[in-house]
């Protein structure tokens, strides 16, 4: 009987917090793409959404739930749908964004977050494809300097390991990143290793 391959740690390599800040402050936001771009990326960075969900996410799923508190809807895996909270400076970077694009008084349905229009800087009516969000990134890193490794799911790898660091219960990380079972959520968490590398570096050989 062959033995049962577990897997301890996922593949996704982190960005880390310093490489990301760096990303979104790399984006000329003189046009709607570079405003575009930056809102997709924070989404990313202070949700630990996925990149299809956020394809996929319309004018209506960006609401306000009152009392200054605004959220962000989004349909996952298997059409399931959930709400969260949006951070202050999160809420204001796509509310730029939702003016540089003219999406204001945009109906519910119409596409957040919409392709460009080959290289002219203005956006398209449909709504941008995952594989561009993926594509577009690589391009964001390269222009910032960064390691192209790094893809759209590593910043999930960062908020799972971030805030799991911080003592927050994996059940309440679980649900922020819309994992079924907890032991999905502990292959993002990179503690271990940042563990490891710190007792590696002790050996006197």
């Amino acid at each position: 009987m062959r033995k049962r391959y577990v897997v301890i740690e996922g593949k996704t390599p982190e960005i880390s917090v310093q490489q990301a800040r760096t990303l979104l402050q790399s984006i000329d936001l003189s046009d709607p793409i570079g405003l575009r771009d930056r809102a997709i990326l924070a989404i990313l960075a202070y949700t630990s959404s996925r990149a299809g969900a956020v394809a996929r996410l319309r004018r209506g799923d960006f609401s306000d739930a009152g009392d200054h508190q605004w959220m962000l809807r989004f349909v996952d895996k298997g059409g399931k749908s959930r709400e969260i909270p949006v951070r202050h400076d999160l809420q204001h970077m796509i509310a730029v964004y939702i003016e540089g694009a003219g999406l204001q008084k945009a109906s519910k349905e119409t596409p957040l977050f919409r392709a460009a229009i080959g290289k002219t800087g203005r956006l398209a009516t449909n709504a941008i494809h995952v594989n561009d969000i993926c594509r577009m990134m690589k391009r964001r890193l390269k222009h910032a300097s960064l390691p192209e490794r790094l893809s759209p799911h590593s910043f999930r790898v960062a908020v799972i390991t971030d805030l799991l660091d911080q003592g927050v219960a994996l059940e309440d990380v679980q649900h922020l990143a819309g994992h079924a079972d907890p032991r999905t959520t502990r292959l993002y968490d990179r503690r271990n290793r940042k563990v490891t590398r710190n007792i590696v570096e002790r050996i006197s050989i």
